[in-house]
């Protein structure tokens, strides 16, 4: 099923929520064990640090700035763990995800905009990694850039595949992939030799001249706002109690996870930037693409590294596309209350950062790859702090986090972190916004008695206000209106007397194919009839669909017709005979589920059987999927049989 819609009380990601049993720790290995059950979250997370966002602008600052401004990805990183540790003690001490919370928090209209500015950001994030991927590609195997597009059109199907494995195997997919990622670049900085005491320098606070718009987009390609969601939601797919001590344990064994996922993630970032500074500024050379970067790897450290390089980027765009297929999920369940399959889910994510990415590349070249690069992190910037903001409001009160709420200090380096964001995101959008205006300025070209530039002044202002005041409106909405504690979450609100009160069936539709099938369909019909305390009419049902139906409907009268017709007017005479209530209904047309369904809505029954064609994909897609489409056109209990396998029998 495609679309399926859910109540409130639907817990996040529900499907794997609560999944992953945990220990009791009674002694030392116990407690290590423990510790290892909880660790994995973060490390999902930790895939959107070090992706291709962040590639360029770690290049570009250890190029131009050498390694002075490793003390800028060291204060992101310490940010990152705090807004993360603050995402994951949400998601354990409420059993809400950031996005169900602004749900509850927030009125209709806001939370619309807030919903629709976060699939924004995903879609930008996705960009990236599609970027990414197909820059990988061009440099690992001559790939074009548009066929590069083609083909994660399609790759991020096959990492959808590795859901079906269980939460922990794909956590154990994503270490690998930061494994990998770690690896190629740790070698490539033993053949780059860098200054140690350079390193160390760059820990020390300072600012070279010209150097604050890339330590600016260093930090905003670091925090990532698909991350605070994302995190809210995982840290729910271990089973934890719901006593304070229980919460307690899990909030210390996520911090744990945190801090070791992210500084995984803060090392990678600082391999690139150091990379960078030990082999380009050390001889003098500014890169300012991911490509011109591996183009002149070669000459410095060999034929290897090159190698090594596209490697790395392309497990970074990979490993950060299957997080973001969660991250969109958890999003629109959380503000929409609605469950799409992950394939659809993904195909929408992906194609609305897929025609961007092939326009631009079509129009502009292969050169415009950074350009696309920058503006998904221009995208991010100003999401960022509608992820930010409310997370410290909603961690910080102790009518929902009670004895969780954060301290007094915890609040004072949340806000510090938020401002600090917030205003250095603002300065990039700003200066990015800028330099939009003075490039229509420079083209000359009007629209109308308009100049361009005018145009794109008018349309980033129009923009830039409604962003400001929908962001002064969500910091300051909490602190005005004081709602209700947000409801549990639970799995199923079942009134379960109700539920178990026995149900009599008075009449039973028995969809028929006039083949070998029908014994087993009307096997487990007559098996539901004897359990009825009353007498139970069977309703035989059979669609004749020859191509003469088509055309004379009812009035059909050919050899086909003929021997249904006689099929099950035998049928009925047995049963009648055995003292089964029965009667027969014979329809005509193409479509067989149209039939049904047309039919069951005017002469309506308590349940169907049906029978299972039990043929996969490629086949339902090209013989259609009966049971499927009359399921979801009518309001009836249905019961679908295999045949042959009776084991398979499910009941809907």
């Amino acid at each position: 099923m495609a679309v399926v819609e859910s109540g409130s009380s639907r817990h996040s990601l529900d499907e794997v929520h609560g999944t992953i049993e945990v220990p009791q720790a009674s002694g030392r290995w116990q407690r290590l064990r423990r510790l290892f059950t909880f660790l994995g979250p973060a490390y999902l997370v930790s895939v959107g640090y070090m992706d291709p966002g962040n590639w360029a602008t770690d290049l570009e600052g250890g190029a131009r700035f050498g390694y002075s401004l490793i003390w800028v990805l060291l204060m992101s990183n310490l940010m990152a763990v705090l807004l993360q540790t603050l995402a994951a003690r949400l998601g354990v001490v409420t059993g809400h995800d950031l996005a169900q919370a602004c749900r509850a928090e927030y009125t209709p209209r806001v939370r619309g905009f807030l919903w629709l500015l976060a699939e924004v950001a995903i879609a930008a994030t996705d960009l990236a990694e599609i970027v990414g991927t197909i820059i990988a590609l061009n440099l690992l195997f001559g790939i074009d850039l548009l066929w590069g597009c083609l083909i994660t059109a399609f790759d991020t199907f096959a990492l959808l595949y590795l859901q079906r494995w269980g939460m922990r195997q794909m956590e154990a997919v994503i270490l690998v992939l930061v494994g990998v990622i770690g690896g190629c670049f740790l070698i490539q900085l033993f053949q780059a030799r860098p200054e140690v005491a350079g390193m160390i320098s760059g820990l020390r606070p300072t600012l070279p001249p010209g150097a604050l718009f890339v330590a600016i987009g260093i930090l905003g390609a670091t925090v990532m706002p698909h991350n605070l969601y994302l995190h809210s939601a995982l840290v729910q797919t271990r089973r934890i109690g719901t006593d304070n001590a229980s919460r307690q344990s899990a909030c210390k064994y996520f911090l744990i996870d945190s801090t070791i996922a992210l500084n995984a993630a803060f090392f990678v970032n600082a391999a690139i930037l150091v990379l960078s500074a030990a082999v380009f500024h050390r001889n003098g050379v500014e890169v300012v693409s991911i490509q011109e970067a591996h183009k002149l790897l070669p000459g410095f450290l060999g034929k290897a590294a090159p190698i090594l390089f596209g490697v790395a980027l392309l497990c970074a765009g990979q490993s950060s596309t299957l997080t973001g297929t969660l991250a969109g999920q958890i999003v629109m369940e959380g503000f929409l209350e609605l469950r799409i399959a992950p394939w659809l889910r993904r195909l929408i994510t992906r194609a609305l950062a897929l025609v961007p990415a092939v326009l631009v590349i079509w129009l502009a070249g292969d050169q415009s790859t950074q350009n696309l690069l920058v503006l998904s992190q221009v995208i991010l910037s100003l999401q960022l702090p509608f992820a930010v903001i409310p997370l410290i409001h909603f961690t910080s009160t102790r009518r929902n986090m009670g004895v969780f709420a954060t301290p007094l200090w915890g609040k004072a380096l949340a806000w510090a972190a938020a401002a600090v964001i917030v205003s250095l995101n603002a300065k990039l959008v700003f200066d990015q916004e800028m330099g939009w205006i003075e490039a229509a300025a420079r083209s000359g070209v009007m629209l109308g008695p308009v100049p361009l530039s005018w145009a794109v002044a008018a349309a980033l202002a129009a923009v830039t206000s409604v962003v400001g005041g929908l962001l002064a409106w969500v910091a300051l909405w909490p602190l005005v209106h004081k709602a209700a504690a947000w409801s549990p979450p639970t799995s199923v609100a079942m009134d379960w007397a109700a539920a178990l009160r026995p149900r009599h069936l008075g009449r039973i539709g028995v969809a028929l194919e006039h083949g070998e099938g029908d014994a087993e369909i009307l096997g487990r019909a007559l098996a539901l009839v004897g359990e009825q305390p009353a007498p139970t009419e069977l309703v035989l049902l059979h669609v004749v669909d020859t191509p003469l139906t088509v055309v004379l409907g009812t009035e059909t009268a050919d050899r086909e017709t003929g021997a249904d017709a006689l099929y099950l007017g035998e049928l009925v005479q047995t049963l009648r005979e055995r003292g089964y209530a029965a009667r027969s209904v014979l329809l005509h047309g193409p479509n067989a589920a149209g039939q049904l369904v047309g039919h069951l809505r005017q002469d309506p029954v308590d349940l169907l059987v049906v029978g299972s064609h039990g043929h996969g994909m490629v086949r339902d897609l090209l013989l259609g999927q009966t049971v499927d489409r009359v399921r979801h056109s009518l309001d009836i209990p249905m019961l679908v049989t295999r045949p042959g396998a009776e084991e398979q029998t499910r009941p809907h």
